[in-house]
């Protein structure tokens, strides 16, 4: 017999995995609230998306609808540790699902890696899309040749800011801080850096191709690096290796170009970090030169015996993201994932009762943002599987309102956002700009007053 009422389900995260999965939860009736530990909504498509792509960002138009939805609610503002913990979310709800994503970046494990100069793209993308935790950063920018390691699109989207004009970007949500620094910019040489070949790079047909076009810089190749052997020649040719395939295409048709830019985007390939070495900060980087063995989609990079070195004087990792751990949650520190089953999630091999993952700290940091919907919706029919016939009891919403009124936590509720997001779009248009972000957790919260002399928050109703 199935409990009066509707599933009562709170979602920890409020990335595309977090509204992909309330979305499909609203679909079978249930009641949903995020709970986000910043002001702001939209997660990585917020922070993560480069700002010169803003089409990448109409998809906040749909999640904005699904918070528009009778039985959805959002509580921004609400850390867990700090105001709430996952063992009482789980008292609460029939079920907490965890859309924490990956937050953290991987490290080389190279000598050098923490010098002075040497940065994560992490810390960088978050630092000019102005997130809250990165906006005192500072990065210095007044060398001419940087190295950004790791062939995707993060690392695609870094070599691009550095390259643009400030008039480009200028038009774009970048953040000011982030606009003032990089028009100080000396760097004029990117070195792209792989450590195996391009029909193994992770970027998207579409992130190479728009290297070709800048307007600042050129793309430098060397013709031999796009020279492939059996195993490679036999990936592309596979229906796997379609993205692999269309990239190497576009990759010949940059090659030999003559540099006439003031700029320059160097791709190198079959180069493994070895070393980032200097005198107290970063001054060159070392790599291993590297072949490819084995079979097709298993090749490795074996060092073969060469070295080569780039001077440079900022090195920028984009080596991928890792998941962070929760207190009260299984984690898998190797993997930096949450171990599940079809997205319910395992602890010491059995099922951890009403707790479930979805997005990148279900799967590992892997595909663009429509890939998570496919994610979400295989955990959410797990949970509704699971949960079929359950009893009811559990107070919900409710009972979060309560805890956090008790602990003196002031939420932030949908509309409450909607009021930061009006004050940024002000704030840009007299700029010019699409937006002018608010960077500062303060400076979100006063924009979410109703009364801009009130002392609080407006809280979730």
């Amino acid at each position: 017999m199935n409990p009066p009422g509707p599933l009562k389900v709170v979602v920890v995260g409020s990335g595309p995995s977090g509204f992909y999965a309330a979305e499909a939860l609203l679909a079978a009736g249930a009641e949903v609230d995020v709970v986000e530990r910043l002001p702001t909504p939209f997660g990585l498509v917020r922070f993560g998306v480069a700002p010169d792509h803003p089409k990448l960002k109409q998809v906040c138009q749909n999640f904005t609808e699904i918070a528009g939805h009778e039985r959805f609610a959002f509580f921004g503002n609400v850390a867990l540790g700090r105001d709430v913990s996952v063992d009482e979310l789980r008292e609460l709800y029939d079920a907490v699902v965890v859309a924490s994503g990956s937050s953290a970046d991987r490290k080389l494990g190279a000598p050098g890696e923490d010098l002075p100069g040497s940065c994560s793209a992490t810390e960088f993308v978050a630092w000019y899309n102005g997130h809250p935790d990165y906006r005192d950063r500072s990065f210095d920018l007044s060398c001419e040749t940087a190295v950004v390691l790791g062939h995707g699109n993060v690392a695609i989207d870094v070599c691009r800011i550095l390259s643009k004009s400030v008039d480009e970007l200028r038009q774009t949500d970048i953040c000011s801080h982030a606009l003032e620094a990089l028009a100080e910019s000396r760097v004029r040489d990117v070195h792209l850096v792989g450590r195996r070949g391009p029909a193994q790079a992770k970027w998207t047909a579409k992130e190479i191709r728009e290297l070709g076009t800048l307007s600042e810089a050129d793309v430098v190749l060397d013709p031999a690096d796009l020279a492939i052997g059996p195993a490679c020649a036999a990936e592309i040719a596979d229906a796997r290796g379609v993205t692999a395939a269309q990239s190497l295409k576009i990759l010949r048709t940059l090659e030999g170009r003559p540099r006439e830019r003031r700029k320059a985007i160097h791709l190198r390939f079959n180069l493994s970090p070895k070393a980032i070495e200097g005198a107290g900060r970063v001054e060159r980087v070392l790599f291993d030169r590297c072949r490819l063995s084995g079979e097709p989609f298993a090749q490795v990079a074996t060092p073969c015996g060469e070295t080569a070195a780039i001077e440079a004087g900022l090195v920028f990792r984009s080596v991928g993201y890792t998941g962070v751990a929760i207190e009260g949650v299984p984690f898998d520190a190797r993997s930096g994932t949450i171990p599940h089953l079809r997205g319910r999630v395992m602890d010491q091999g059995g099922p951890a009762p009403g707790l479930y993952v979805v997005g990148w700290i279900k799967r590992g940091p892997s595909g663009v943002i429509g890939v998570n919907r496919a994610c979400s919706l295989e955990t959410v029919e797990t949970l509704l599987s699971d949960l079929h016939g359950a009893a009811p009891g559990k107070r919900g919403r409710a009972g979060l309102r309560g805890l956090l009124e008790r602990r003196g936590a002031r939420p932030v509720d949908f509309g409450a956002w909607k009021l930061i997001d009006d004050a940024e779009r002000r704030a840009g248009s007299a700029a010019g700009k699409p937006r002018e972000k608010l960077t500062s957790i303060a400076e979100m919260l006063a924009a979410a007053r109703r009364d801009p002399e009130a002392p609080d928050i407006r809280c979730c109703a």
